[in-house]
């Protein structure tokens, strides 16, 4: 890391170290020299280039990012002036070149617009420095023979061109001093606009514009928070709906239009090598894994629909609906009160509709489900891995990794830098920044923060839960006496109601709180001071999966394992703050109220997300573009386009992968719940894809390309949630599912041998004498003088010697409970681990290609030493240590062809 910050610092500070001296070494003396040769901006008369050009005026030199700042005399001031020069400066003295284009020339009038270019010598520079590999030689590795299944995909399928726009190259981290080793046919096309806007922003982020306070002061980053600078961005090749005119330019961005980002293109392929040439690795291993985790929905989401299809089907077959249905069994069982005095008695029946649509999801199909998803979880990952992997040989990421810990250091962090120490590893200096006891006294208070807003969600659930206490009541009575709701008492009972607006209003919880929490993260974040950009975003994933996660699946929680699980029992109900009577679940069980809670949120989230990621974005570019309408395409330029646009900015793919991983939650910690769970997140991804590619295309800015070998701390996200998920639907079957009872009944307790489950339901409600009620229980009113009532428990009568004490039955069931626990736990994380082992993480044909690639590449750079070699040995004619040298690098070669 220290190797690669010394060479970097050298670079930016050799041009700033005395201004207006002489600049240190050859590169700017070069940079100069390409300067004086260029036509004076003042020369080239404007209106004969096309301003949907990406090129300096000249037509030459490449616009590789822009700087836009508003000069506004009310609001400007000196500071902001001065900054600005003294940044513009430095950047010239750190090589790169600038072209002003003045408020006179934009179409507001007001704002200027600095488009920046990096000649061949700053981008072979930084090449060196970020250790880009380049290509060294075209891949002669022979293709996997194809599939003669194949066939079956063509439909699936994109022209060739698009999925794969450039051949395959060896490659090799650039070096400076082998520049004739690489395959440099022409220096204007040899690094791609992607990695030129790059080494540019690698640039901006290090260059110091001045020093305040006795603080130096560097970065764009501060520049645009400070107002400084109103945007920095890379250009767009061309519009997304034309091709460009100018024939030197790509036209990236209208291919992945018309083939990747338009809806009717849903059923087919992603362009992933196109993505990862125009936006970076880092954009691109989003899509390829979404695109992944999409298709493998698909095979969930076919099992899901069978298993709800099976629920639909033997919904008449179910004995406990048509018991809870029948007038002569559930129309003559009276139940206690569903609240304190102002609730009736109510009978059974009335419970009918819910009870048959319960059948849907708690069937013997759920259990089924629940085990196939356990396992399909982890399929999905372990397939990922390989999937993974491959991208990695392919996108030429398989060392990377130690790569992005050197070079994502982060600019603010070496700002607060002030002591060096050595590296017990390179036993090299590098920066290190010494915390005080003020430093650590600020982090507790921060992570103080943290738990205060943790804390705020579970007492915003608190707050719902009261809620649902409160209005269930009110529900019931009103429910029970109205005539209006007659027609619909059987399909939206109390429970329902209650369910329905309770999810509703804690879904409008989440959003408040998610928009608050994001600025709070992203500031605790900023103040911690993390070294690196990988350390930055996984400290800021950590606290945005804590937050959201308590925040989306608290509810569901509750419904899953605490509503109706300590109601107490007639006469000794159990109550929150002594107030509020516990929830009791339908007799029917609280699975439906779990599915509804679930549907409600999963859907809304969704239905929210595309509204927040695509028609926000659509209506701010279209009030920007107003202006455009009556500006001719000659006068609105390139970069005033993209400046109207919206910014992506850094966090933008962190809200993406963040989206995902909580939709991921849904369908896999609660599946058991809702079998269709994962059809709705396959309907909402393929959409997802389109969406999130169209607005990336055609409403947001370009963003700057970065690398990424993998979908980092997201994937330790997604492990755990798959292990936890087999706990959660283990104890969703369990507890809030029927099943378990019904098992025990149907095996211990039937006294039916023709029909097993007939009995069912009279055995699972328990008698309570209603004269037992106490003062604050007891219905004001009962008109038809019932003196028993029945409720959902296992207990003994009142006319038992252990009145109201748990049965034998009651126990029965809770072990069984607990064994089926530990079982399915056992089962599904046996099937689990083996399914990992038998599957490797990286396929053989890739290891064997890395080898293969490796041994290829080392050769080449050999070769090319030797013949480098005796290239001077020819020169200097006779050397004895030459001679020596060149023995020692033909023994090196046959080494390495041995290895």
């Amino acid at each position: 890391m220290n190797r690669v910050g010394k060479k970097d610092e050298t670079l930016i500070e050799m041009g700033l170290a005395n201004d207006g001296e002489e600049s240190n070494g050859p590169l700017f003396e070069n940079l100069s020299n390409t300067d004086s040769e260029l036509p004076c901006n003042s020369e080239i008369d404007k209106r004969h280039q096309s301003k949907d050009s990406v090129f300096f005026r000249d037509g030459v030199r490449r616009i590789d990012f822009v700087l836009a700042y508003v000069d506004d005399p009310k609001i400007e001031g000196e500071k902001k002036v001065e900054r600005r020069r003294e940044f513009e400066n430095n950047l010239e003295k750190a090589g790169l070149e600038l072209e002003t284009e003045d408020k006179k020339e934009s179409d507001n009038g007001k704002t200027y617009f600095v488009k920046i270019h990096a000649p061949w010598e700053v981008l072979i520079t930084y090449a060196e420095v970020l250790s880009i590999k380049m290509p060294i030689k075209e891949n002669d590795i022979p293709c996997t023979t194809e599939n003669p299944f194949d066939w079956i995909s063509w439909p699936f399928r994109l022209p060739e061109i698009v999925m794969h726009p450039e051949p395959d190259y060896f490659t090799a981290p650039f070096s400076k001093e082998r520049q004739e080793l690489y395959l440099i046919e022409d220096e204007n096309t040899f690094f791609s606009p992607s990695v030129r806007n790059r080494i540019v922003f690698y640039i901006l982020t290090r260059c110091p514009y001045g020093t305040e306070e006795g603080k130096k002061k560097f970065g764009i980053k501060r520049l645009l928070n400070n107002g400084t600078y109103t945007a920095a961005y890379p250009l767009h090749d061309c519009q997304y709906w034309k091709r460009a005119n100018d024939p030197k330019c790509e036209n990236e961005r209208y291919t992945l239009y018309r083939e990747w980002a338009r809806f009717p293109r849903f059923f087919k392929e992603q362009p992933l090598d196109l993505i990862r040439k125009y936006y970076g690795e880092r954009i691109g291993i989003y899509f390829a894994w979404l695109g992944f985790y999409t298709e493998m929905l698909f095979f969930a989401a076919i099992v899901g629909l069978i298993c709800f299809l099976y629920g639909a089907f033997t919904m008449n077959e179910n004995m406990s609906s048509q018991e809870i249905c029948d007038s002569e069994i559930g129309g003559k069982i009276i139940m206690c009160p569903l609240c304190d005095q102002k609730c009736d008695y109510w009978r059974l029946n009335s419970t009918c509709e819910s009870s048959e649509y319960s059948h849907l999801f708690d069937n013997v199909a759920t259990l089924f489900f629940a085990i196939f998803m356990g396992i399909w979880v982890t399929l999905f990952l372990e397939f990922w891995k390989r999937r993974q992997a491959r991208l990695e040989y392919e996108w030429d990421l398989v060392d990377f990794e130690e790569e992005q810990q050197q070079l994502q250091l982060r600019p603010e962090y070496e700002a607060k830098c002030t002591q060096k120490r050595k590296n017990p590893v390179t036993q090299e200096l590098e920066l290190v920044k010494r915390k005080s006891i003020h430093d650590y006294g600020k982090l507790s208070l921060l992570y103080f923060g943290i738990l205060f807003w943790i804390f705020l969600i579970i007492a915003s659930m608190i707050a719902v839960i009261v809620y649902r206490l409160a209005v269930y009541a009110a529900f019931a009575s009103i429910m029970e006496n109205a005539q209006t709701l007659q027609p619909i008492q059987g399909i939206l009972t109390p429970q329902l109601a209650t369910s329905v607006t309770a999810s509703c209003l804690n879904f409008v919880i989440i959003m408040i709180l998610n928009f608050l929490y994001e600025r709070i993260a992203i500031w605790i974040t900023d103040m911690e001071i993390p070294r690196t950009h990988l350390e930055y975003e996984n400290r800021l994933t950590m606290k945005m999966f804590l937050f959201q996660f308590v925040n989306y699946y608290s509810s569901c929680f509750y419904v899953a394992f605490f509503k109706g699980k300590f109601v107490g029992y007639p006469g000794h109900y159990t109550y929150m703050f002594d107030r509020w009577r516990n929830e009791e679940c339908d007799p029917a069980g609280c699975l439906i109220e779990l599915t509804t809670q679930l549907t409600i949120i999963m859907a809304g989230k969704q239905i929210w997300g595309n509204i927040q990621e695509a028609i926000v974005p659509w209506i701010r570019n279209w009030w920007g573009r107003r202006k455009a309408s009556s500006s001719p395409e000659n006068l609105y330029s390139r970069w005033e386009q993209d400046h109207d646009l919206q910014n992506f900015g850094a966090l933008g793919l962190f809200y993406e992968y963040l989206e995902m991983v909580i939709q991921f939650g849904f369908i896999t910690l609660f599946v058991a719940s809702f079998p269709l769970a994962p059809l709705l997140a396959l309907m909402n991804n393929i959409l997802e894809i389109r969406v999130d590619s169209w607005k990336l295309t055609t409403q947001f800015r370009r963003p700057v390309a970065a690398k990424a070998h993998s979908i980092g701390v997201w994937q330790e996200i997604l492990n755990g949630m798959a292990i936890l998920s087999v706990v959660t639907n283990a104890f969703i079957v369990a507890f809030t599912s029927d099943m378990i009872p019904r098992l025990v009944y149907y095996y211990a307790y039937s006294m039916d041998p023709s029909s097993p489950m007939s009995g069912y339901i009279n055995d699972s409600l328990s008698i309570f004498q209603t004269s037992d009620f106490p003062d604050k229980n007891r219905p004001d009113i009962n008109p038809e003088n019932f003196s028993t009532c029945r409720y959902r428990d296992y207990r003994y009568p009142p006319d038992h010697e252990r009145k109201y004490a748990h049965t034998m039955q009651f126990w029965h069931i809770l072990a069984a409970k607990m064994a089926f626990i530990i079982i399915m736990e056992h089962v599904v994380f046996i099937v689990k681990f083996f399914v990992a082992w038998m599957i490797p993480d990286v396929p053989a044909e890739v290891k064997a290609k890395i080898k293969r690639e490796k041994y290829l590449t080392q050769k080449i750079l050999h070769e090319y030493e030797l013949n480098k070699l005796k290239q001077k040995l020819c020169e200097n004619r006779t050397t004895a240590s030459m001679e020596k040298e060149v023995i020692a690098t033909e023994g090196r070669v046959e080494l390495s062809e041995v290895m």
